[in-house]
């Protein structure tokens, strides 16, 4: 993170100005900035850097989280922007804490945001505040844990569920032909 006495890039600046005390550290790497805020008022962020006309980030590329058990605050929800009128980009750290690992949806502010929410839930086990459908999306809905967080154990058995019959998509028909492999001299 970047030094008290450090100027903040223009983004951050508008954030710092905006929303005071809200920022709680900002980087500056590769021409991207990277921006850690508070989540007590993530969704005015969100909706500000959204409708502003001095940001338009109009296209919410990833959500994604992040478990170290390291830090204080264990896990972080990373959100990746991009302004397509303007070519900026924009990464927001959203520190979360173990004890009460949840954060608001902004799947109603990007639409895409509402299957990356579900992934992050499933592998993290984030709750997203709002969402319209936060269920399991990769593992099956009776999976225990989570499995990307780092004391999800190696190795761990989980309960079986049956195999389901499942009808073919296409119907190849008298074309189709197996590929052979080749013989051997």
């Amino acid at each position: 993170m970047a030094g008290p006495q450090e100027t903040p890039p223009a983004l951050t600046a508008l954030l710092q100005q905006t929303f005071p005390g809200l920022v709680k550290g900002w980087h500056k790497q590769h021409g991207d900035e990277t921006v850690v805020i508070g989540r007590e008022r993530m969704l005015d962020v969100f909706k500000f850097l959204r409708d502003d006309a001095r940001c338009q980030f109009n296209l919410m590329i990833d959500l994604t989280a992040t478990d170290d058990r390291r830090r204080q605050t264990r896990f972080e929800v990373v959100v990746h922007l991009k302004s397509i009128p303007l070519k900026h980009r924009l990464r927001l750290r959203i520190p979360v804490e173990e004890s009460s690992a949840e954060v608001d949806s902004i799947s109603h502010l990007w639409v895409a945001a509402d299957w990356y929410e579900r992934e992050a839930y499933d592998m993290y086990g984030i709750r997203f505040k709002g969402h319209p459908n936060l269920k399991r999306l990769l593992m099956w809905e009776g999976f225990d844990g989570f499995p990307l967080r780092k004391d999800y154990e190696k190795g761990r058995v989980q309960p079986l569920v049956p195999m389901r019959a499942v009808k073919e998509r296409y119907d190849y028909g008298e074309r189709y032909e197996p590929v052979k492999a080749p013989t051997q001299n």
